[in-house]
This record gives structure tokens, sequence and C-alpha cells, in this order.
């Protein structure tokens, strides 16, 4: 237990819980084992958490959302969630990778990941430290809404009026959350990504708004 424990809320692969029991003749047996009682639980295959119980740490499905698919960060509703810029509580942690699209249904709920091009994906990506103890990926409130306006299909926005009503009225935006937004960030998801007349439009907002 207490090797788990020292573990924390970090999701592991099986290589490394092999190695905590290397000196038995079956390891393999120790972990399932180890899952039969619910001291870990999968998450697929080749990945695992260990419980709760054990260490004493929330289980962060940010920091699941990282591990699950990679290079990933959180992002879209997720991210402005994360933030308080939306209301609405998301029940999908959804994040950007460089990879193929990608879904899985997990025992701490269900994860999607949306492709963007390489040179996009590394703009205003944050590390959030948590408690000294853990720590994930996450976007930037600026680069989070870029990448719903990048990933939503059939999403257009040809003016900064309609720009505003999508954020108002469909996202339900916390529009004062823009004062303070780095335009410079949006100008370089314009310059990496996809979909500028919609990020100009945006862009146009934030500029008029200051």
């Amino acid at each position: 237990m207490e090797r788990l424990k020292k573990i924390g809320n970090i999701p592991i692969n099986k290589d490394v819980l092999y190695s905590l029991f290397s000196n038995l003749k079956q390891p393999k047996d120790k972990i399932f084992d180890l899952e039969r009682k619910g001291l870990i639980i999968r998450i697929k295959r080749n990945l695992y958490v260990v419980a709760k119980h054990v260490h004493n740490q929330d289980i962060s499905r940010e920091l699941v959302a990282n591990h699950l698919y990679g290079p990933s960060y959180v992002s879209l509703e997720s991210a402005l969630a994360y933030y308080g810029l939306i209301p609405e509580r998301v029940f999908t942690m959804r994040s950007v990778c460089i990879k193929m699209h990608k879904q899985y249904e997990t025992p701490f709920g269900n994860f999607e990941y949306f492709k963007v091009p390489d040179k996009y994906f590394y703009i205003a990506v944050n590390q959030k430290i948590i408690d000294n103890s853990y720590c994930f990926l996450i976007a930037s409130p600026e680069k989070a809404l870029c990448d719903l306006i990048l990933c939503t299909s059939n999403l257009r926005l040809q003016s900064s009026k309609s720009m505003r009503e999508y954020l108002e009225e469909d996202l339900r935006f916390e529009m004062s959350a823009l004062n303070s937004f780095n335009v410079n960030i949006v100008e370089e998801c314009i310059k990496f990504g996809k979909k500028n007349i919609e990020l100009t439009q945006l862009r146009k907002l934030l500029s008029n708004g200051k």
C-alpha cells in the first residue's frame, strides 16, 4: 500500500507497476489482484491510476486527460468551464491534440480529443500546478476559445456582431473577461490555425472592446 500511496493520483502505465513489484515472480498477477481489490483502476489498456482511498487525493480528470492520449492539453468547453467563463457543467472532458481525433469512455467519464495543426498546437498552453503535488496542461482562456471556434463544425461567424452573439447567446460567455484577454494570442492563432475569418472577428471584438 505504501508503494501505491507514494504514486498519488498520477496515472501510470503497466511498466511502472511492474517495477514496484519486480521482486515478485509474477508481478502481473499482483497487478491483477490490485485491480480486483479496487486499489488501482484501469483507465484504458496499460494505463492505471491508484484509487483515491489509497492516497486521499482527488482524481484529476484534467490530469487523466493529459495521460490518456497525447501530446494533448485540456481545452474547448472544458477549459472555459474550468476558468469559470461559461456556466455549463461539462460532462465530456475535451482536449486538443496533434494526432487523429479520438474518444474514450473510462471510469472517470468520457474524453474527446480534437486534432489541430502542429504549430498552432503549442500556442498559449499553460502548466497548471495543483497543491505542489501534480500538474496538467491546459489552454489559456484565449486559446481555449480559439480552439472551440476551430473545432466546432459548421460554425460560421462572419462579423464581430455574430461573434458577440455566439459568445453571449450560444456559450453564455462571461463577457467582462474579454477585457483581460491577450489579443496577441488570438493573432498567433490566426497565423497558424484555421478559420481565419472567424478568429479575425474575435480579434476585432477584443480590440474594439479595449
